[in-house]
C-alpha cells in the first residue's frame, strides 16, 4: 500500500511547489520586470508622492465641480449591524453588481433618480452609460459621450468656457487597443486630475 501512495504524495508535493509557489513568483517576477506600473495596481501619485487612486478603479466623484463616473452597486457590512450591508460606491474589496433585472423596482426608481440628476429631457437623453452600473461596480472610465453630457456642467460650476473644458475630454479619449479591441474611452479620475492641474 505505501508503494502505491508514496507516488501519490510525491506528485501532490510536486505539483503543490511547482503550481502554488514556482510558477505565481516566477509570473510576478516576470510582471513586476517587463510591466511595473502595471503589476503594481497602476497607481497614480500626487506632486508629492501620495497615492490618489489608480487607474484600473473608479472614484466616487459628487461635486458639481467634478466629471462624474458610472453608478457603482458596490457594498460594504453596515457598521451598526454586521447582518446587513449599506451602499459604498468603488468598494475594491467587494467588487460587483447589483442583480438587480430589468422589472426591479428598486433599480428603475435608481436609474430615474440618476437621469433626474443629470437634468436629462427628451431631447436631451442622458448616455446610458453615465445611469447604469457596470458588472465589477468599479468601471473607471465612462465613454466620450458621456464625459461630454458633463462638460457644460462643470464649466459652469469652475467658471469656465465649455470650448476649454471639451478641450480637455478630446485630450483625455482613449481609443481601441491595438485599434481593435474594446471601445473609446475616458478615464474619469485622470480627466479630473487634468482638470485641477489646468483650472483649478
Amino acid at each position: 500500500m505505501l508503494k502505491q501512495i508514496r507516488p501519490a504524495i510525491t506528485l501532490a508535493l510536486f505539483f503543490t511547489v511547482l503550481c502554488g509557489l514556482i510558477y505565481p513568483l516566477g509570473m510576478t517576477g516576470i510582471a513586476r520586470a517587463l510591466f511595473p506600473a502595471q503589476a503594481g495596481g497602476s497607481l497614480i501619485a500626487a506632486k508629492d508622492g501620495t497615492i490618489v487612486g489608480s487607474t484600473l478603479i473608479g472614484q466616487n466623484f459628487t461635486s458639481e465641480k467634478y466629471f462624474w463616473g458610472r453608478p457603482s452597486a458596490t457594498t460594504d457590512t453596515d457598521p451598526n449591524d454586521s447582518t446587513k450591508t449599506v451602499a459604498s460606491p468603488y468598494n475594491a474589496a467587494n467588487s460587483s453588481g447589483s442583480n438587480l433585472g430589468p422589472t426591479s423596482k428598486a433599480l428603475v426608481d435608481r436609474i430615474a433618480g440618476d437621469v433626474e440628476k443629470y437634468g436629462a429631457t427628451k431631447d436631451h437623453p442622458v448616455p446610458v452609460d453615465l445611469v447604469t452600473a457596470s458588472a465589477s461596480g468599479l468601471d473607471p472610465d465612462i465613454s466620450p459621450a458621456g464625459a461630454y453630457y458633463q462638460v457644460a456642467r462643470v464649466a459652469k460650476a469652475r467658471g469656465l468656457s465649455e470650448a476649454a473644458v471639451r478641450g480637455l475630454v478630446d485630450a483625455h479619449i482613449e481609443g481601441r487597443v491595438l485599434g481593435l479591441i474594446g471601445e473609446p474611452h475616458v478615464n474619469v479620475l485622470a480627466l479630473n486630475r487634468a482638470l485641477d492641474a489646468t483650472h483649478p
